[in-house]
């Protein structure tokens, strides 16, 4: 008779060879009480993705790229599992403890609770941007978002419930039997986010545990910094009735990532200056990309709010690894 399963970790994948021997071999260190599987959702591979699979027992699931759909796709991986429960990560994203699936368990601290959600950190890596370094600045706690009255959370402010719906499919559980109920809906980005805001308008909780971490870092051009904070900040305006931020004081945000570099005195001099100028950079396509939006805000509506998002986003942008 073939063991239950107790978790199913599911991989959305495409041309992930870069990435995937790591986040394959970290998931299967993991230390848990029962039996776990991983599911891989291939979209299309054309690098060396699926030769590399094979050497894993994992069960791959194809989907023709043009099928591909953030919302739709994930929920397809969740129907075919076979766990208890069923863990959303990517293929880029590494469990930094061999206790990952556990403390992403030890969030179901009541029947309530639908799904948990972990944290993201960047380590402390030369090839990553030391202005996104994990810096802890308090002692990880459990917390636990849960209105009996679910008219309660309807009456919080946008910023309010976006604040508690800040969700992450990179690193999140959900109880199988629930998000079979509840599957996330056909969106192109941020499935997440519109899942725990329809779970709490439900009746159901949802818990944050900072203690399940994964690394998880999007090194960008300019292009990729510009269209993925367009497609981010259009959702949550459009799931959450949000608007991007407006006077940003850039002033700040250049004094905020001149101290966080000269505080690490592991960095030369010039390390510091090529991390400097590639965040000013960031900064600018930020810049642009809210200005863009909000233009398009308040000189559009509906559906020509939409042409716009497809015209600025044709495609969700992909990231690379640093010198690549």
């Amino acid at each position: 008779m073939e063991p239950k399963i107790l978790v199913s970790v599911v991989i959305p994948v495409k041309n992930g060879e870069g990435w995937l021997d790591e986040t394959i071999q970290a998931i299967l260190n993991q230390q848990i009480e029962g039996n776990f599987e991983i599911v891989v959702l291939d979209s299309g591979s054309t690098d060396g993705t699926l030769r590399l699979l094979s050497k894993y027992p994992v069960t791959i699931i194809h989907i023709k790229p043009e099928e591909f759909n953030h919302g739709l796709t994930r929920s397809k991986g969740a129907n075919l599992a076979n766990g208890k429960y069923v863990v959303m990560t990517v293929q880029d994203a590494k469990p930094v403890s061999s206790f990952w699936l556990q403390q992403l368990l030890s969030g179901f601290i009541d029947n309530t609770v639908a799904g948990v959600c972990g944290q993201q950190i960047v380590p402390h890596h030369p090839d990553m941007n030391p202005a996104e370094w994990y810096r802890p600045v308090s002692k990880p706690e459990l917390r636990k978002y849960h209105f009996a009255n679910t008219q309660d959370f309807k009456n919080l402010s946008f910023e309010e419930q976006l604040a508690i719906c800040r969700w992450d499919d990179v690193n999140a559980m959900y109880r199988k039997d629930i998000l079979n109920r509840l599957p996330f809906e056909k969106t192109d980005f941020a499935e997440d986010v519109l899942w725990a805001k329809s779970a709490l308008q439900e009746g159901y909780a949802i818990v944050y545990n900072p203690l399940a971490q994964v690394e998880h870092y999007h090194h960008g051009n300019y292009k990729f910094a510009f269209k993925r904070n367009f497609i981010t900040n259009y959702h949550f305006y459009k799931y959450f009735g949000v608007f991007p931020p407006e006077n940003r004081n850039l002033i700040l945000e250049i004094l905020r990532v001149i101290k966080l570099l000269v505080m690490e005195s592991g960095i030369s001099f010039i390390q510091k200056w090529k991390w400097f100028k590639y965040n000013i950079y960031l900064l600018r396509a930020i810049r642009k990309s809210n200005g863009a939006l909000l233009e398009g805000i308040r000189n559009n509506n509906g559906a020509h709010l939409d042409i716009l998002y497809r015209k600025i986003c044709q495609s969700i942008p992909q990231a690379f690894k640093h010198g690549q």
